[in-house]
């Protein structure tokens, strides 16, 4: 009867350092996109607070600060928030691929920073064409 019962398997300690090593940088990730989606939405913040300000003083009559600021504010808040969710998505996946009993294997993931890189490059590129037609039809009302 003694014979049907396994023996406790005793754990690596190569293995379970292994896992420790890669929760830790697990957690230092979660920690870096945290402080840059925190960025994202601090400057997106700040951009509608600086226009805001321009508008209330009227420190020059001349500028007409245009909505796209504010789009800009924006987007560079939702951003932030989509960084920061898929985050914590990510960590949790990765910590439950160190928690299972198997063997480790590198499964090739989506890369956050290549999403949240081509969002600023688009969000660049609508700045940039909001700001160059807004200084033509400027030049052409004067």
């Amino acid at each position: 009867m003694k014979d049907d019962i396994p023996a406790p398997k005793t754990p690596n300690i190569q293995i379970e350092l292994a896992k420790e090593r890669n929760r830790a940088a697990a957690e230092r990730t979660l920690m870096a996109w945290i402080r840059t989606s925190l960025t994202l939405i601090s400057f997106g913040f700040g951009i509608d607070v600086i226009v805001s300000a321009i508008r209330s003083f009227q420190v020059v009559r001349d500028i007409n600060p245009v909505r796209l600021s504010r789009i800009l504010g924006l987007a560079f808040i939702a951003l932030g928030i989509y960084a920061m969710i898929m985050a914590m998505i990510q960590h949790q996946r990765e910590l439950y691929h160190i928690r299972r009993d198997e063997e480790y294997l590198y499964t090739p993931r989506h890369s956050l920073a290549l999403t949240v890189a081509i969002a600023l490059v688009c969000i660049a590129v609508f700045a940039f064409i909001g700001i160059l037609v807004s200084a033509f039809t400027h030049k052409n009302s004067m």
